[in-house]
């Protein structure tokens, strides 16, 4: 349970991203993005695999809400990037096999390498689902790609590339807002760190977060992706103004 000086730091980086713009994707991009969290909703394989994520919990900070938000983007990003040059049963399919990679990217979480653990595990639970073995190549290269400043390895069918490079694009979104709204806090509250010092490290931390911005991988994504990060680094931005005034820190 979180103390209470992580819940009012929480409130107020909340109160923040309230006053700050959403992303320009959610608004520009709202059709894709609805249904991709409809068939996220009403497909049971993925209600399956989710169900499954949801019992194993919260490993530091990347639980249900983080994977649930990636996989939505990430079948958005295959919706808008195949377009029309798909028929709708493979652009379907594509979807599918989207979602399922940001469903199980950080199943591994916890472990140091937790992309190629996660891939590795991901092989497993797949092979129980009516999944080709190109399917199910592309969502183990997918998942093993997706981990920020590591060098990613081109997916054995071209044609499939756009899976990983979505689910990466879809998880660096999450480097935007939900930086300071969601992940910050409930990574750092299992070790019960201080604010005070979590605010001495603010500032490095959002230079990491600014060196995401040239790497999207997707058109769509490097057109988007540095919004997301943009937004979220203003409001860590007046986030740290306001807890470095709270906390005394120059």
């Amino acid at each position: 349970m979180p103390n209470q000086e992580y819940l009012d730091a929480r409130r107020r980086s909340e109160r923040i991203a309230s006053e700050v713009s959403p992303p320009r994707f959610y608004v520009e991009k709202a059709v894709e993005v609805r249904a991709s969290r409809e068939a996220l909703e009403n497909t049971p394989l993925l209600r399956t695999v989710l169900k499954m994520v949801e019992e194993r919990g919260d490993p530091l900070g990347h639980g249900v809400s983080h994977v649930r938000k990636v996989a939505v983007d990430a079948g958005a990003l295959v919706l808008i990037e195949t377009g029309s040059r798909l028929g709708p049963e493979k652009r379907g399919r594509y979807l599918l096999l989207a979602q399922l990679a940001g469903l199980l990217h950080d199943i591994r979480r916890q472990e140091k390498d937790h992309a190629l653990k996660g891939a590795e595990e991901a092989a497993v639970i797949l092979a129980e689902f009516d999944l080709s073995e190109g399917e199910r190549a592309a969502v183990v290269q997918a998942i093993r790609n997706h981990e920020a400043f590591k060098p990613e390895v081109p997916l054995e069918d071209p044609s499939l590339q756009v899976l990983s490079d979505a689910l990466y694009d879809a998880d660096k979104f999450r480097w935007g807002p939900d930086n300071f709204t969601e992940t910050l806090w409930s990574m750092a509250a299992p070790f019960d760190i201080p604010v005070s010092v979590l605010v001495q490290n603010f500032r490095r931390g959002m230079e990491s977060i600014r060196r995401i911005m040239d790497t999207f991988r997707t058109p769509t994504g490097r057109e988007y992706g540095p919004d997301f990060i943009a937004r979220g680094l203003e409001i860590g931005e007046r986030l740290y103004r306001e807890l470095a005034e709270l906390y005394g820190v120059a």
